[in-house]
């Protein structure tokens, strides 16, 4: 080819290698505009960790510092000092647990039985689960409160993961998608061998499903971790508060450490960034094969 290319005259020589050229920049301003829409989307973040190791003086210094003149190490140990921050992680990861077995669990078995078992009413159902992802969560705030208060479950946990047990419409939705792409070729040798409903299910296709769950999974320790709206409404006592809520402990009405809020939302980070950095692979692979991608 470059034997060729090189035995064209100038003009047509020129003319064959425009395309090249033209893909070549064009790949060039692609790789410049994403490289500079990173940079402006870290700033922030960037900030964020600055902020977290400075002093509070130099907090607001103008003009601003991007590095801090003295390395303050010790926002980060002052922040179990100045709020009970241990139990706030503790509290979060247990609610977290619970949240993620009640997710995964329920999405797997009712996507299991809306996609592959066969019986009355089953598309009418699937409708029904469906029109509940409409409603918008702030309307049911007030009727669950008033539930979850007459059988006392307020101020405690109760509120902020039982439900996860009773099955999530957008996580049914994901799962079934993911169960439809699976062979039924399955299902129908695994009952030739006499394993039962539950069998098929447990042993031969939710291990295929790991994608899918761990796209489920991602997705309920982000939201739970993060949530500020449903442990503001059911807990009232410091002791229960969840790292959401000891974030706030932070701010005052006269006054906001901004060196130790920045270090407890660096560390409340954390943990989503190192679980989406080892499980992105499952989770872009459950996103794309249930049909989610587009």
């Amino acid at each position: 080819m470059t034997t060729q290319t090189s035995a064209l005259p100038p003009a047509a020589r020129r003319r064959s290698m425009a395309p090249i050229v033209a893909r070549h920049v064009e790949k060039a301003i692609i790789y410049f505009l994403l490289l500079a829409g990173a940079v402006i989307i870290m700033i922030p973040l960037w900030w964020m960790l600055s902020t977290s190791i400075k002093h509070p003086k130099e907090v607001f210094a103008f003009p601003p510092t991007f590095l801090p003149a003295q390395f303050m190490w010790n926002n980060y140990t002052d922040l179990f000092i100045k709020a009970p921050f241990h139990i706030y992680i503790f509290n979060t990861t247990y609610i977290v647990i619970m949240d993620l077995i009640g997710t995964v669990a329920t999405a797997s078995m009712v996507g299991y039985a809306f996609a592959r078992l066969r019986w009355r009413g089953r598309d009418i159902f699937f409708v029904i689960t469906l029109a509940t992802m409409m409603l918008p969560a702030t309307v049911l705030l007030i009727p669950r409160y008033i539930i979850f208060n007459e059988i006392g479950w307020t101020n405690s946990f109760k509120p902020l993961w039982v439900p996860a047990f009773f099955g999530y419409a957008f996580f049914i939705f994901l799962m079934r998608q993911f169960y439809a792409t699976i062979p039924h070729e399955l299902d129908a040798a695994a009952r030739i061998d006499g394993a039962s409903e539950f069998g098929v299910w447990w042993r031969i296709l939710a291990p295929l499903t790991k994608p899918a769950l761990a796209a489920c999974g991602i997705f309920t320790f982000n939201a739970t971790w993060n949530d500020v709206l449903g442990p503001l409404i059911y807990l009232t006592s410091e002791s229960k508060s969840t790292l959401a809520l000891g974030l706030m402990q932070f701010r005052g009405p006269h006054r906001t450490d901004w060196h130790y809020l920045m270090a407890a939302s660096t560390l409340a980070m954390l943990p989503v960034v190192i679980i989406f950095f080892f499980a992105q692979k499952y989770f872009i692979q459950g996103i794309t094969f249930t049909g989610l991608k587009g």
